[in-house]
């Protein structure tokens, strides 16, 4: 994860851009990845939690109607976490990962390993759904790498 991680903060450097995570499957493990480098407090801002519904209201104002209707495991409370936690920082990029880790949890609709993910980058606000395999440590960890990627990507889609 290391290259990876460096490559999210050089390209973070470069604009002079501060990230912001919203966690809730991965209980903060994308920011422990990010501040595992040394010299991260120059480009990563902070780190939200939000395991429980509540929290996602409390911390980063999503609406509880919008969660009784749509689910925690959803597109727009994914949309609403990553615009949260930019409204709610100093930062101008963040990525929010809310999904059924595992082993239980899971439904017809949202089995286990299905992972919704929001990312805000410069004012643009996107997401996606993945669903990963394995067990609870590997849908995590799949997690995190995949919002590492995909900060990258969308980063590197702005210009300098």
């Amino acid at each position: 994860m290391a290259p990876r991680i460096e490559q999210l903060a050089q390209a973070l450097l470069e604009r002079q851009w501060m990230l912001a995570t919203a966690e809730s499957c991965t209980g903060g493990m994308i920011a422990a990845a990010c501040t595992d480098l040394a010299g991260s407090s120059s480009w990563f801002e902070r780190g939200f939690v939000t395991y429980s519904n509540e929290a996602k209201s409390e911390l980063l104002g999503v609406d509880a109607p919008l969660i009784a209707a749509h689910g925690a495991v959803s597109e727009v409370v994914a949309r609403a976490m990553a615009f949260g936690a930019v409204r709610f920082s100093h930062a101008r990029v963040s990525v929010a990962v809310t999904g059924v880790a595992g082993p239980t949890g899971g439904s017809k609709d949202k089995p286990v390993g299905t992972v919704w993910f929001g990312f805000s980058v410069d004012g643009r606000l996107d997401s996606e759904m993945m669903r990963f395999e394995g067990d609870r440590a590997a849908v995590r960890q799949a997690t995190v790498s995949h919002a590492v990627d995909g900060l990258i990507a969308r980063i590197a889609a702005t210009e300098l």
